[in-house]
């Protein structure tokens, strides 16, 4: 492993250091290598005819890589590369936030709007470490950048319904900009009751309600600095988790930042972008509105974090850099409380995360080396100090109960390397990548105590002594087009090292009532993921568009088991139709049958499915701007099913009609 990781290092700082030729001028960036997801509430059309008020999470599922995790009807927890969010760094625009959730009903996603973003950047693997370690890759939720255009006043409102579950949505947008100032507010409401999955059978407890407002202003001192100042407040209530056994009467994050910028004028350094920010997030689960449970339980959390980043973007002949120092600070702390039944009897406490701190600072040094117009090698290296530590005494005391001596205090220092070929011509495009990365165990790996986990039954135990989870990555990435039919491949493999999950320790009893056991976190000596999606599209005519993925996945550790939320057999086809006024789309949507299932790890056989969708839309221009009109029915046939993703099998949406009306006043 050591040879290896010298080999790689080697090919890096070759990269960094190929000769300083002069070449012509490149008349395109071959270099972007991550998936982009352009989030616009306000667009007709896109790849998917997304409603205008989809939620991140119908947006993110948009993604080949992709899958969205659905404990509920609210708040779904992404996967990338069939690795969930300990294995994922989630920034929002570069800024790291931490859940307050150990059951993971929090995911960073749910704390962000549509109305706040203006993309989302998807690394896999090594490519997604530019904002810290990860095994998976990153997902990044990119804010809008400063814009001083001068174009004045602008507005739009929003407005959704939808039948299944009598969901309703509201929108608003006020906005000035200017040649040195500018101001934007934005407002966002959701509210659904119970859904029916296929055949009308209502899903208990999968109700909520959302709001969301962001603020974000800028002013520009010249023409090379600007700052500007974002504001995003976040609040969700009533929240049902069907496949949980409890709700959440609180979800509530506020997210805060200030950023330079510096644009210079030097032939070499372009540009300096530095944010201080800082978020703290309450969550608070509660059984109150279920009817019968065991025991009464009150179960908060709490996670605040501050950090800060600069980066810096250089260019010296064929060399394109890309410069990240970061760091943070993040303190959480998680508690639950169990109301005897008993009047005589006491109640009992304890701590589910007894109050983390965690401290970290990296660099992230990238080099875009372009060989030609055509050829482009992009290389990267993240070096980090990750220092965790148990502020809580009596957590200490608790964890030692499984592990002897306990340390207060962790120290690891954390290192990520990745390579990416790219050949780009005007009919293909070819990439090939290896990664190197490594990741300290999240908090509830390192110190959750009784966390209850559902899915297989439960109760987890944290393990301070966990070494680093390694994984090498490899990525393959073709695409061809011939005239008006193009295909394309997308291929990656994962060897992860010390894999991380938990195992079950015997002759120690559950704290859940009714569940099956304790888990205690340990690693496998290794396992592997693989995942492949062929991709496809044909254009009819300048109207007809047809296009089409289809996907297999695998993962296994070296005790033979299948790994568990490893993507069955996957397919999707799209019929279009477009006009520069209206548009239309027949999809159809489906997996196999999910026979590699994990039985060791709580998953069952998941039955295959398909489903259609039809997406229709209208664009209305008059004096004032533009009204957007759109409308479709979802799941047509009312189908009864569930995906290998959704928490205890509970079934998705039946037959859903839908309309979404925007105006933009300008």
């Amino acid at each position: 492993m050591k040879t290896l990781i010298t080999i790689m290092i080697g090919v890096l700082m070759s990269s960094f250091g190929f000769a300083q030729e002069e070449m012509n001028t490149i008349k395109n960036d071959t270099t972007k290598l991550d998936e982009v997801l352009v989030l616009s509430r306000r667009k007709l059309s896109n790849h998917r005819q997304e409603k205008t008020l989809s939620s991140i999470d119908n947006y993110l599922e948009k993604s080949n890589k992709i899958t969205m995790i659905k404990r509920g009807n609210y708040a779904w927890e992404p996967t990338l590369n069939n690795m969930a969010s300990e294995r994922l760094v989630v920034t929002i625009d570069g800024m790291q936030i931490f859940g307050a959730c150990t059951d993971k009903m929090d995911p960073i996603t749910s704390y962000v709007d549509v109305s706040n973003l203006e993309k989302v950047a998807i690394g896999s693997g090594q490519e997604g470490t530019e904002h810290g370690h990860s095994i998976g890759g990153g997902i990044d939720l990119k804010l809008p950048t400063p814009k001083f255009n001068g174009s004045g006043y602008k507005s739009g409102l929003d407005l959704g319904y939808e039948t299944n579950g009598n969901y309703k949505a509201t929108g608003l947008d006020l906005g000035y900009t200017g040649h040195s100032f500018f101001i934007n507010a934005d407002g966002v409401y959701r509210k659904s009751d119970n859904y029916d999955a296929g055949n009308t059978k209502e899903i208990l407890y999968s109700q909520f309600e959302k709001y969301n407002m962001s603020l974000k202003s800028g002013y520009k001192f010249s023409d090379t600095q600007s700052i500007d100042v974002n504001l995003i407040y976040d609040k969700a209530t009533d929240v049902g988790y069907p496949a949980l056994p409890m709700d959440v009467s609180l979800a509530e994050a506020l997210i805060t930042s200030l950023t330079h910028y510096y644009k210079s004028e030097g032939k070499v350094f372009k540009s300096l972008e530095t944010k201080l920010y800082f978020n703290t997030i309450t969550h608070i689960m509660d059984d109150t509105k279920r009817p019968i449970v065991p025991i009464r339980m009150d179960m908060p959390g709490w996670s605040d974090t501050y950090g800060f980043y600069s980066k810096a973007a250089l260019i010296k002949n064929q060399h394109h850099f890309t410069l990240n120092l970061n760091g943070f600070y993040n303190k959480s702390l998680a508690e639950m409380t169990m109301f005897s039944n008993n009047p005589e009897e006491p109640d009992m406490f304890m701590y589910t995360w007894p109050d983390i701190r965690t401290l970290y600072s990296g660099i992230f040094i990238k080099d875009d080396f372009h060989f030609s117009e055509h050829e482009t090698l992009a290389s990267s290296l993240r070096l980090g100090y990750h220092s965790s530590e148990i502020a809580k005494d009596v957590g200490v005391q608790s964890l030692e109960i499984f592990h002897g001596n306990v340390d207060e205090q962790n120290d690891r220092f954390l290192i990520s390397l990745a390579s990416t070929y790219q050949l780009k011509k005007d009919n293909y495009n070819l990439s090939l990548g290896l990664g190197y990365g490594e990741r300290a165990p999240s908090v509830s790996e390192g110190y959750g105590f009784y966390l209850f986990n559902s899915f297989d039954n439960y109760d987890y135990i944290g393990n301070p002594n966990l070494k680093d989870e390694k994984a090498l990555d490899v990525n393959l990435n073709f695409k061809q087009k011939f005239n008006d039919f193009e295909i394309g491949l997308e291929t990656s493999y994962f060897y992860i090292m010390d894999y991380i999950i938990g195992e079950l320790t015997p002759n120690v009893s559950s704290m859940t009532i009714g569940a099956n056991g304790v888990r205690v976190y340990t690693a496998l000596d290794h396992a592997s993921i693989f995942s492949s999606y062929l991709n496809s599209s044909y254009k009819i005519s300048k109207r007809f568009t047809v296009n089409g993925t289809i996907g297999y996945n695998y993962g296994k550790g070296n005790n033979g088991e299948n790994l568990p939320l490893i993507k069955p057999v996957s397919y999707f086809a799209e019929f279009n139709y477009n006009t520069p006024k209206f548009n239309a789309a027949l999809q159809l949507d489906g997996n196999g049958n999910q026979s590699n299932y994990s039985r060791l790890y709580g998953e069952n056989e998941t039955a295959d499915y398909a489903i259609l969708n039809l997406n229709l839309g209208n664009v209305f221009y008059h004096k004032l701007g533009k009204t957007i009109l759109k409308y479709g029915v979802e799941n047509m046939l009312d189908t009864n099913y569930s995906t290998y993703a959704d928490w205890n099998n509970v079934p998705r949406q039946g037959c859903n009609f839908y309309v979404n009306l925007s105006f933009v006043f300008r």
